[in-house]
């Protein structure tokens, strides 16, 4: 991918959601919702503070991140789709060791 985000924007790719339930109830792709899990792409390298020097991003390449339902802007590159969003967007990194995070009721 040839695409280098500005300041504090992150490239997302969004990680599918599973199409089962535990139950094995299949859920068909019109009623799935949009996964609010994904994998930081690339990453800018940070934004300026009050003195004019650059702060680094808390996020990197390989990152898996938990973002809002409505954040970042749909972008299609090389054929994928993509989210650009700031960093501020982004809720926190998944920690290597957990599969997925469990949706509160």
């Amino acid at each position: 991918m040839k695409f280098r985000p500005l300041h504090d924007r992150v490239v997302v790719r969004r990680i599918t959601a599973e199409e089962k339930t535990r139950g094995g109830i299949i859920i068909p792709d019109t009623a799935q919702e949009k996964p609010m899990e994904g994998e930081v792409i690339a990453a800018g390298p940070g934004s300026r503070n009050e003195a004019g020097v650059i702060v680094a991003l808390d996020v990197k390449a390989g990152d898996r991140i938990l973002f809002g339902k409505w954040s970042g802007t749909e972008v299609k590159l090389d054929g994928q789709e993509l989210l650009i969003m700031k960093e501020s967007d982004i809720m926190g990194v998944v920690e290597q060791g957990s599969d997925s995070v469990q949706k509160a009721a």
